[in-house]
């Protein structure tokens, strides 16, 4: 599946990756679409709340430990130049404040997944992972 086809579908939002997707499993089912595996298998529907993220993310050192303790082992590699399809981890405006989520490198923008749905946004990545099979 090509990378605008994967942004074309309906997203819903859901915590914990059943029924929907939040942030974080949003960019596995891209990669799951695209290359086949599923990156967050094993951690779809253990929780099903926000505070049941972070307290998987805290266990991890965060979210950018998360996601390199999870792509690391499927010959994902860090990059500093993402392109499109690359996932990464941006700064992104919630909540009149700015956190740290997963998104999909889109053209010069970040797709990510939020409760009103997907959007591409101009976001500062904080780090970024590419497949190298």
């Amino acid at each position: 599946m090509e990378l605008l086809e994967f942004l074309s579908l309906p997203h819903r939002f859901r915590w914990g990756g059943v029924g929907g997707d939040d942030c974080t499993t949003f960019c596995a089912t891209w990669i799951n679409r695209r290359w086949g595996f599923d990156p967050a298998l094993n951690y779809r529907g253990s929780y099903t709340s926000k505070e049941g993220a972070d307290a998987i993310l805290a266990e991890a050192g965060g979210i950018v430990g998360f996601a390199e303790q999870i792509l690391s082992p499927r010959k994902f590699l860090r990059t500093d130049a993402p392109h499109d399809g690359d996932v990464g981890v941006v700064l992104a405006p919630i909540g009149g404040e700015f956190a740290e989520v997963s998104a999909i490198r889109f053209g010069p923008l970040w797709a990510v997944l939020g409760p009103r749905g997907a959007s591409a946004k101009a976001l500062q990545h904080v780090a970024a992972w590419r497949y190298s099979p």
